[in-house]
């Protein structure tokens, strides 16, 4: 008896590995030869790495978002908006918050949390870059502060301070937007510039650690010139309802009163992952090669919550939209050989592009082509970096929608 059942592949997240896989599978695998499903918590997709640009207030919050029925084939995925509860991996079931799906293949894509590293306070007092409300949030809030601040008789100087926690990629960004928005807002709610406060404050000894020391240079040098303070080697100890207490090794431990605390300093992986039982590292799978889990033949994970280790360097992976989107190429590409009754499966070998960080509208730092870029040539390759992404999933029509064309 010929079975005609055909097998069924969950993707679970529309993140920037989601929707990669989705998008080529729906390619690559006819209507008759399986069923695709696309979970994901909101019916749009939002790009993670123009969330510091919302957060600032440079750009709009509806830009750096669009709907997934917009890149999806809904003749041949289903989308299903839901809450990922937890995953019976034993059984092949996902448990979601308005009922349950099976499956024969899954891909987690479920992408990234704030990783707060047990700091006492910055749950309840720090906000986090993590996802569009988020974003939205910080702004309101941050203009909140600066139309209050004239309003009071008792001026309160840190209602204009803020705080932002990590010199990683997302603090730097956000500093380079910040710095431009805060102009802005000062001519808009009449206050002194020299009133306002931005420090930028990390435990490590560097700025963007693994990234190139003159580059680095260029991009601190650059935020000092527009008031950034840097505190390099001094870490958040609390965050209070007034602000933070910071220590520079044992002795010297300092309160920074400040209206404001952006945490922007680390991210784990889902917390799905370990409440379903899967082995993991703060969130994160160590996978195969092949992008699968040991042990799990039909179970894939993409994005932030994988763990491959480069071994150039002996260390993971960052978690970026650079590799989440090959390794949905991959995750695609392997499942296709699955159906297919092939057991040759390709292994991830990571294609790195070029690493740009944006200072700001028309200033970046960057390592591109084996050379090194900054300024406003590093800014329009990050421009063409984003334009790209775009069109990877959705095509020339999503580049002309959401696309960055103020490059020039």
């Amino acid at each position: 008896m010929i079975n005609l059942r055909k097998p069924k592949i969950v993707i679970l997240g529309a993140g920037y590995g989601g929707l990669m896989t989705a998008t080529r599978l729906q390619k690559q695998v006819g209507v008759n030869e399986a069923d695709i499903v696309l979970v994901n918590k909101n019916d749009y997709h939002y790009e993670t790495t123009w969330l510091h640009e919302a957060s600032a207030g440079t750009l709009h919050h509806d830009r750096v978002r669009y709907d997934v029925r917009e890149v999806i084939d809904t003749q041949k995925v289903e989308f299903v908006q839901a809450t990922v509860e937890e995953i019976k991996h034993e059984e092949n079931r996902v448990i979601l918050d308005s009922g349950e799906i099976s499956y024969d293949y899954l891909v987690i894509s479920l992408g990234a949390e704030s990783e707060t590293f047990g700091i006492k306070g910055l749950k309840e007092y720090a906000f986090s870059i993590v996802n569009v409300n988020a974003a939205r949030q910080i702004r309101e809030h941050i203009e909140y502060q600066f139309a209050t601040y004239n309003t009071e008789a008792e001026k309160k100087d840190e209602r204009l301070t803020i705080v932002v926690g990590g010199a990683g990629f997302t603090g730097i960004e956000f500093l380079g937007e910040l710095s431009n928005r805060i102009p802005e807002l000062c001519k808009e709610y009449d206050v002194d510039f020299h009133k306002v406060k931005v420090i930028c404050v990390e435990a490590a000894p560097m700025v963007l650690p693994g990234f190139d020391p003159e580059l680095v240079n260029y991009a601190t040098s650059y935020l000092e010139k527009k008031g950034v303070e840097f505190r390099i080697g001094t870490a958040i100890k609390e965050a209070t309802p007034d602000g933070i207490i910071v220590a520079k090794g044992e002795d010297e431990v300092e309160e920074i009163k400040a209206s404001t605390v952006v945490w922007a300093a680390g991210v784990r992986g889902n917390s799905v992952i370990e409440k379903s039982g899967i082995e993991a590292m703060r969130g994160r799978v160590k996978v195969n090669l092949d992008l699968r889990v040991p042990g799990k033949e039909n179970l894939f994970i993409v994005g932030d919550c994988s763990l491959i280790i480069n071994e150039e360097i002996n260390r993971p992976y960052p978690p970026t939209a650079q590799i989440a989107m090959q390794q949905g190429e991959i995750c695609a590409r392997n499942i296709v050989a699955l159906i297919r009754g092939k057991n040759e499966l390709e292994t991830f070998e990571f294609d790195n592009k070029g690493t740009v960080c944006s200072l700001g509208e028309d200033e970046a730092i960057g390592t591109a082509f084996g050379k090194k870029f900054v300024g406003a040539k590093a800014s329009f390759l990050k421009k063409m970096i984003d334009n790209r992404a775009l069109y990877m999933i959705g095509g020339p029509s999503l580049v002309f929608k959401k696309g960055k064309f103020n490059i020039f």
